[in-house]
């Protein structure tokens, strides 16, 4: 996950690190005391923070997507109900699919795993995810 967050950073924001990196050539070609290892420093220090508020942006930002994701698979759910097939697997699990997304679960649990839009998330069972499961079945013996 770490080595995820730095790839994603030197990505996103390379231009802060070259110029943070022409900065630190310049003042240890010009200054030869003592403040020069200060300046170079508050400069690493600086970027050392800035990356740290940098994941901590992802992180949020992550957070939003998944939510909104969810919030979109409830809404075709709902929209897709009708069309919804059920499927019993032989190791006692179950996979309902429609048009644009999957789930996949066991009876005995409280989530099931959701497949939308090419993501997979992990949902718990709420009254949707069941209102879709039973019309699933209902669809089915058809």
């Amino acid at each position: 996950m770490e080595l995820d967050f730095l790839v994603s950073f030197l990505q996103e924001r390379w231009f802060i690190i070259v110029g943070a990196i022409v900065v630190l050539f310049l003042v240890v070609r010009i200054l030869k005391t003592v403040v020069k290892w200060v300046i170079v420093l508050a400069v690493l220090a600086g970027l050392f923070f800035y990356g740290a508020s940098y994941k901590d942006q992802l992180l949020d930002i992550g957070a939003a997507v998944s939510t909104e994701a969810k919030n979109q698979a409830v809404k075709a759910f709902s929209n897709e109900m009708k069309e919804a097939q059920y499927k019993q697997n032989s190791d006692g699990t179950f996979t309902v699919t429609t048009k644009s997304l999957k789930l996949d679960g066991n009876p005995s649990s409280n989530e099931v795993k959701v497949t939308f839009m090419n993501q997979t998330f992990t949902m718990k069972m709420d009254e949707a995810v069941n209102a879709l499961i039973e019309q699933a079945k209902k669809n089915t013996k058809l």
